[in-house]
């Protein structure tokens, strides 16, 4: 077995989406007992020696146990003071499409020690996600760039390429992706999560889900929540059951609206070598006219996919950007480049591989989850109602993803997230969070009721605990994981 590659988890680590109550199936076809795990040397470079490597058979089809399985890469570094074992803490990655194979070397070390005392450190790469049993849709070049990804509309609001381009890639996915892509869920991610916990020898599995991660972990403490522990949900998704991944590319709107003001601070501030204005009230307009003339006028971008400056590559870089105040610099130097008509080197990429089989990933978990609406001009109405509403992101949070030409309908409802299960969830927020706005982790914090306590950080950035939060947060979380001390009650830290 080979761990992820370095770009393969550089670009997991990006990853961010956007990307009725179903019935567990009987325990028989989601625990089942299986092989003793042989662990092994992980491949791969940076990685902390103590870290080691297995796979977890799993079935591909959980209604057909008996089926064909595939593998389901995992990795741990164990308890460093087995006195103190608690359990085992998993580490669930953003996405759909990250991994969170090797971060028990990575960020895994970021945990105090007496968290890492009390846990063995558990990462996988998700089923589909190489190099577990991995899927590639074989997209072109083109419709890997990640502008065309997330369905910018064209600069007058059309929707038309849109509608083209997912169904060009959907029948791409159709053609190349196999039997697998059909049967990449969310539900499916907590199952296999499940047998993850059954091959570890785990009565209770506590957990650290971040992003696209937080709907896995509740999705999974729906569904057996007599086998959760300590769970934490970070940087949180809306759970609507109705929309799911619609819901999260909705998010952006609020997201960059949240985030946005933080940016022109920065950006006007008289000190910063990158400044583009002279007061922050300027920033926003600054913005929208360039990237209007970007609409009018691209500039050359070599190297770039595509190998232009528009004005929705300029939108997307404002929206990578504002994922964490260290990366406004990006923003500001491109915006500072294309005023005078010029652009930076292009970005690195990850391998072609890498990109294939993250967007495969992506791709089938958003629409096997739930079915989008197939109607053009629905989309069209949506989009610009949105671009009135919201111009920073152009209509595209309201815009068709290639789900709107998926060929395959779910194979079952969304996950309903309830209050059904142990009070045993602690939920850390960020205020100004681009990816999963502070609105929608509301949301998920409704939805769980009685069963979590939710922390809301007074800070600027995707990821809270031992990232973009504060102190406070970061204190409040660990004492939790190691204590199981929790706050009585929703807490602000400001």
């Amino acid at each position: 077995m080979k761990p992820m590659t370095k770009s393969l988890a550089l670009i997991a680590s990006a990853s961010g989406i956007v990307f009725g109550v179903l019935t567990p199936l009987t325990a028989s076809a989601t625990s089942g007992v299986s092989a003793p795990l042989k662990w092994t040397e992980c491949e791969g470079t940076g990685l902390d020696p103590r870290q080691e490597c297995a796979t977890v058979e799993v079935p591909m089809d959980y209604a057909d146990p008996q089926g064909p399985t595939i593998d389901v890469a995992i990795s741990r570094i164990p308890s460093e003071k087995p006195s103190a074992r608690r359990g085992a803490l998993m580490l669930i990655a953003g996405g759909p499409g990250g991994s969170s194979l090797n971060d028990p070397s990575g960020k895994g070390q970021k945990l105090p020690q007496e968290v890492r005392d009390a846990y063995d450190l558990i990462g996988f790469a998700p089923r589909g996600l190489a190099p577990s049993t991995s899927v590639d849709c074989g997209l072109a070049y083109g419709d890997l760039a990640t502008s065309k990804l997330r369905p910018w509309p064209a600069p007058d609001g059309s929707v038309t390429e849109n509608m083209a381009t997912a169904q060009r890639t959907s029948d791409a996915c159709a053609r190349n992706g196999g039997e697998l892509i059909r049967h990449l869920s969310t539900a499916n991610e907590a199952r296999d999560i499940d047998r993850i916990r059954a091959a570890l020898g785990e009565r209770k599995l506590s957990a650290w889900g971040v992003s696209y991660g937080t709907y896995v972990g509740a999705v999974y403490s729906e569904l057996f929540p007599q086998r959760t522990d300590r769970i934490v949900l970070d940087s949180n998704d809306n759970p609507d059951p109705a929309r799911v991944s619609r819901a999260w590319l909705a998010g952006h709107e609020q997201g960059v609206e949240d985030t946005f003001p933080e940016f022109a601070r920065w950006a006007s501030a008289p000190d910063n070598p990158n400044r583009v204005a002279g007061t922050a009230a300027e920033v926003r307009p600054l913005f929208l006219r360039l990237a209007a003339r970007l609409d009018r006028e691209p500039i050359p971008w070599p190297g770039a996919n595509p190998e232009e400056l528009n004005g929705n590559v300029l939108r997307q870089t404002m929206l990578d950007s504002l994922y964490a105040p260290s990366r406004f610099p990006t923003l500001a130097k491109l915006m500072l480049a294309a005023q005078k008509g010029t652009v930076p080197p292009a970005p690195p990429a990850p391998p072609e591989a890498v990109l294939q089989n993250v967007a495969a990933v992506g791709a089938g978990t958003l629409c096997n989850d739930v079915a989008w609406p197939r109607d053009a001009a629905g989309y069209a109405e949506d989009v610009a109602r949105s671009r009135a509403e919201f111009p920073l992101t152009a209509g595209m949070p309201r815009n068709a993803m290639l789900c709107a030409a998926w060929p395959y309908p779910p194979k079952e409802p969304p996950v309903r997230i309830t209050d059904r299960g142990p009070s045993n969830v602690l939920l850390i927020q960020n205020e100004r969070d681009v990816a999963t706005p502070l609105s929608g982790a509301l949301r998920m914090r409704e939805a769980l009721g009685r069963r979590a306590t939710m922390v809301t950080v007074n800070s600027t950035g995707h990821d809270a605990y031992l990232a973009n939060g504060n102190a406070c947060g970061d204190r409040t979380v660990s004492r939790f994981l190691a204590t199981g001390e929790r706050p009585s009650r929703d807490t602000h830290c400001a």
